[in-house]
């Protein structure tokens, strides 16, 4: 209860924030992650990084979690459903969408900002989902990009993912303000997507860990 009480407390000022200001152990050897597909990996990372200047925001993450590489795919690849699940995400209508490729018209809010904008999903199943936006006018861009390999040797239902999120304001005020609700932004996103895979999948076969990259 304590826990609970304490998070609902830093939910409660991350909104209070925003509202005033702009209005480990694993075993690495479990693990099977293909040499080429870490390749793979490394050049995307690569790319995303050679973008980041001083007022570019970026995180990078890798987590084992308890679902399997095509049922965490399947739940970030469900763009026009974002809005039913994914915090900020008011709507998230698809207007293009072909077997790896689509368009989405996205509207993010919080007091007093409602923006919309429209995102570039690329998909390689079950592998990657990546979107990008350009033509908002709160960014110069918004990138997020997430990247599922095989888990546990011994447990299909499990994968590592690798989850990278980089957005850079217009706005010099908000690239500053940015930096105080940055991390809970963060933290929002990724448990939102682990929390709607428990509702269509049930419990997960074991607890999410947090890996070193």
């Amino acid at each position: 209860m304590r826990r609970k009480g304490r998070t609902t407390l830093i939910s409660a000022r991350f909104f209070h924030i925003i509202q005033k200001c702009i209005k480990h152990a694993l075993i690495l050897t479990q693990l099977t992650l293909p040499w080429k597909y870490d390749f793979f990996k490394w050049n995307l990372w690569r790319m995303y990084r050679t973008r980041a200047n001083h007022k570019t925001k970026e995180y990078e993450g890798r987590k084992l979690v308890g679902f399997s590489m095509e049922k965490m795919y399947y739940v970030v690849a469900d763009v026009g459903n974002y809005k039913n699940f994914l915090p900020f995400c008011k709507k998230s209508e698809i207007t293009l969408k072909t077997k790896d490729f689509l368009k989405a018209n996205l509207v993010i809010g919080f007091p007093p900002i409602n923006e919309n904008y429209t995102s570039t999903v690329t998909t390689v199943y079950p592998r990657l989902v990546k979107a990008e936006c350009k033509d908002g006018r709160l960014f110069h861009h918004l990138d997020t990009l997430w990247l599922f390999s095989p888990g546990l040797k011994n447990n299909l239902e499990t994968c590592v993912i690798d989850f990278s999120l980089s957005f850079e304001f217009k706005s010099t005020i908000y690239s500053h303000l940015s930096n105080l609700f940055f991390n809970e932004i963060v933290r929002q996103m990724e448990n939102a997507f682990l929390e709607e895979a428990v509702k269509r999948y049930g419990q997960p076969c074991l607890k999410t860990v947090r890996l070193q990259r």
